[in-house]
């Protein structure tokens, strides 16, 4: 996998796991200017959030 310069992509083991787990879902991704209020952002934001701290406990 290339980006659009050429490089490969990064993280690429973590995407192809993420298609792997989509291969079967109805997936749709959307961008979504963050910290703007939106409350899928910001409910994702907090998740990763404690998912960063239980990970470094």
């Amino acid at each position: 996998w290339r980006n659009s310069q050429g490089d490969p992509v990064a993280n690429a083991p973590l995407w192809r796991a993420l298609f792997a787990l989509t291969d079967e879902r109805r997936v749709q991704a959307r961008w979504v200017r963050g910290h703007a209020g939106h409350p899928q952002n910001e409910r994702a934001d907090r998740l990763a959030g404690e998912a960063l701290r239980a990970a470094a406990a």
